[in-house]
């Protein structure tokens, strides 16, 4: 399962928990995920930006996604942190990657992703933005986030 696949089951588990008042948002939830919505979007901006950038540095705003999770994980608890924790293993490929070569050296098991796999990572994290954007407002209709491709007018 790819990573936009796992982002997507992940918003959809959060919906139906917010619909079906299982999960009810408390202030401090909404503002934490704001937060983390703003941390998200300083580090992966629109796709032409991202593809634009050379592979080093793409790999550097994906790691500071990971960060701003894991921040945002330890300072929560409860559905918000199970949220959080689901969206780190979703990127958790991006753990093994590297963006320079070898070089006939040791690696420590990391990989050399594909530009599509980049694209594939930069993708969940702006589903993930505009969901916690949601989370973040009063009004909770995770269904009307629109995928990336018709925010992009595509």
């Amino acid at each position: 399962m790819d990573m936009r696949r796992i982002v997507a089951v992940l918003v959809e588990e959060a919906e139906q928990q917010i619909q079906g008042e299982v999960w009810r948002l408390t202030l401090s939830e909404r503002v934490l995920a704001r937060e983390v919505e703003a941390g998200l979007r300083d580090a992966v901006g629109p796709p032409d930006v991202q593809e634009a950038l050379p592979r080093i540095q793409r790999l550097e705003h994906l790691r500071e996604t990971l960060a701003v999770l894991a921040i945002a994980l330890a300072r929560t608890h409860g559905r918000l942190a199970w949220f959080l924790s689901g969206a780190l293993n979703a990127l958790e490929p991006v753990l093994r990657w590297r963006a320079l070569p070898a070089e006939g050296g040791a690696t420590f098991g990391t990989v050399l992703p594909s530009p599509e796999e980049y694209t594939e990572a930069e993708d969940a994290v702006r589903r993930l933005q505009d969901v916690l954007a949601q989370i973040g407002t009063e009004v909770i209709d995770l269904g009307s986030v629109r995928s990336d491709q018709q925010a992009d007018g595509a």
